[in-house]
């Protein structure tokens, strides 16, 4: 997802400068930063340093502009607008550099700066003068709030500090070198690693370069992960449903990723000084559509910046880094992050998601602690929620168009009817018969669930009512893979719902694949997002409301 910002309703957007050289293919350069300063929302300012004959395939020729005329171009723009954040690519010789620096530090407020050390193209053309780099890390970088590098980059302004730097070929590596370019001046440095590895970094390598840092003590170390499944972040159902697709097998410790380092000055932290660091992991995508996403990252931290995000750079929204790599609001599933719309639903409402999967009723039942009223008051109310959900399955068959999923919507009521035949038989053996299944009064926590998703069946879409059903779906199938089952009263019920769970996941995966099906073929606008966000969440909260009021014998 990229990170969208809020627009004022009434007020004026911040102002963004970009000093740059112009691209004219347009996908780099100051034509790539205006695009992005007006998608996020600001108002956008340019100071040309060089034009470029440059097309998709490579850069063909450089005409400098005279420093002087840099400089002219900066003071024109500073002297009349109110430019509150700055970003600095393509800075072409050391008397730009000079000039650009010089002209930053005389103004009385200077603005947030983000640099972004251009230096040599894709295609292997020389953007900066060699004789530049020292001007660059002696009068620039410590004006800079955040530094972007790329590991090239990284390793050419670490000459200026020492002759014979380490090389960068690990995340310890990159952790190292992001720590050393901080000394250089700047608050914060975004050291991007989409070069390293090329495609052969796993999430093992992550986290053991996070423990080997947690013994130095100046060093604070975290991991953002972003397209896959944290540790602990109760996901292992979309794995599960993954691997069964061979093309889209994605073990935890399996999938290619690529790391970002953010390291940032900690002047004022406990023990009055060090640093901290932050890895952003997402996974690795092989693609050569790679020409302008550093203008672009760049460009959008120059936007935070400019809005006065409190996020940033001290805590960096992990949504901002996906700007580097597509500029849709929704990105498409890949092979290593095959479900990114479900997944992201998951996090927006993490806390009550792992109430809802993790809920003491589930701990109890596989301990066979739970007390007999309180499974029996759950049997007998899931028993009539079951009603409202082969209902709501019906009107989504009702409100699809594909044969494909009618079949997908009767598939799952027929799962339900089979579902409720085994609660009647299990009820009768804790003397429980049909008669009295059928005259239990409702809940309120049924009642709320039962019409919540019955209500979203009658006025809204299919895709509304697809999400919400999923919730109840996707929940028990992540309980199905992790409660543990001891010899208890409960066992036989126990397994015989596992089983169901097992014949459940031909169900799970098409109706995860249908859910991505829609966001693919009709790209959510942020507001349909918002809405998908809140059914999700909803639902979600039903569930655990469903179970509190088993253990509440509410």
């Amino acid at each position: 997802m990229i990170y969208t910002f809020p627009v004022d309703s009434g007020g004026a957007p911040p102002v963004v400068l970009t000093i740059a050289g112009s691209d004219s293919g347009g996908g780099a350069g100051i034509q790539a930063d205006l695009k992005t300063f007006t998608a996020l929302g600001c108002y956008g300012t340019s100071v040309v340093t060089a034009l470029t004959a440059q097309n998709t395939k490579g850069v063909q020729a450089v005409h400098t502009v005279l420093s002087s005329f840099v400089e002219e171009q900066l003071r024109s723009v500073l002297d009349d607008i109110d430019v509150t954040a700055v970003k600095t690519g393509m800075l072409a010789n050391a008397s730009i550099v000079r000039a650009v620096a010089h002209t930053l530090k005389a103004q009385p407020s200077p603005p947030q700066l983000v640099v972004d050390p251009v230096c040599v193209s894709t295609s292997g053309h020389t953007l900066l003068e060699h004789e530049a780099l020292s001007a660059l890390t002696g009068e620039l970088l410590p004006l800079a709030t955040v530094l972007t590098p790329n590991m090239a980059e990284a390793s050419l302004l670490l000459r200026q500090r020492t002759e014979d730097p380490q090389p960068i070929t690990s995340i310890e590596d990159m952790l190292r070198a992001a720590r050393e370019l901080c000394a250089l001046g700047p608050r914060a440095v975004l050291l991007k690693g989409g070069h390293m590895a090329r495609g052969g970094t796993r999430l093992a390598d992550v986290e053991a370069a996070v423990a080997a840092a947690a013994g130095q003590q100046v060093l604070r170390v975290r991991i953002e992960y972003e397209g896959l499944a944290p540790p602990n972040a109760n996901m292992e159902i979309l794995l599960q449903a993954a691997v069964q697709d061979p093309a889209a097998s994605v073990r935890r410790d399996a999938p290619a990723v690529v790391v970002d380092v953010l390291c940032e000055r900690d002047d004022q932290g406990e023990g009055g000084g060090g640093e901290r660091c932050t890895l952003f992991v997402r996974p690795y995508l092989d693609s050569s559509s790679t020409h302008g996403t550093g203008c672009t990252l760049s460009a959008a931290l120059a936007c935070a910046l400019a809005r006065g995000d409190t996020r940033t750079p001290l805590t960096l929204p992990v949504e901002i880094l996906s700007i580097s790599l597509c500029f849709t609001r929704y990105h498409r599933p890949t092979p290593s992050d095959p479900y990114p719309l479900v997944r992201m639903l998951i996090r927006s409402n993490a806390e009550v998601w792992k109430q809802y999967v993790q809920h003491d009723f589930v701990r109890q039942l596989g301990q066979g602690t739970l007390s007999r009223e309180r499974f029996i008051h759950f049997i007998k109310q899931d028993y009539l929620y079951l009603k409202y959900y082969a209902r709501a399955n019906g009107l989504l068959a009702a409100k699809s168009t594909a044969y494909a999923d009618f079949a997908a919507a009767a598939e799952t009521v027929l799962a339900v009817v089979a579902e409720s035949k085994m609660h009647v038989s299990f009820s009768a053996q804790w003397g429980v018969d049909l008669a009295e299944l059928e005259r239990t009064p409702e809940s309120p926590a049924c009642t709320a669930y039962g019409a919540y998703i019955m209500d979203i069946g009658l006025q809204g879409d299919a895709a509304s009512l697809m999400i919400a059903l999923a919730t109840c779906l996707l929940g028990y199938g992540e309980v199905g893979l992790w409660v543990q089952i001891e010899n208890n009263p409960y066992r036989k019920w126990i397994e015989d719902y596992s089983e169901k769970i097992t014949r459940l996941r031909a169900i799970i995966t098409p109706c995860l694949e249908r859910i991505e099906a829609l966001a693919v073929h009709d790209p959510p606008s942020p507001k349909t997002l918002e809405h998908w966000k809140t059914i999700w969440e909803r639902c979600t909260r039903l569930e655990k409301d469903f179970w509190d009021m088993a253990m509440n014998l509410s």
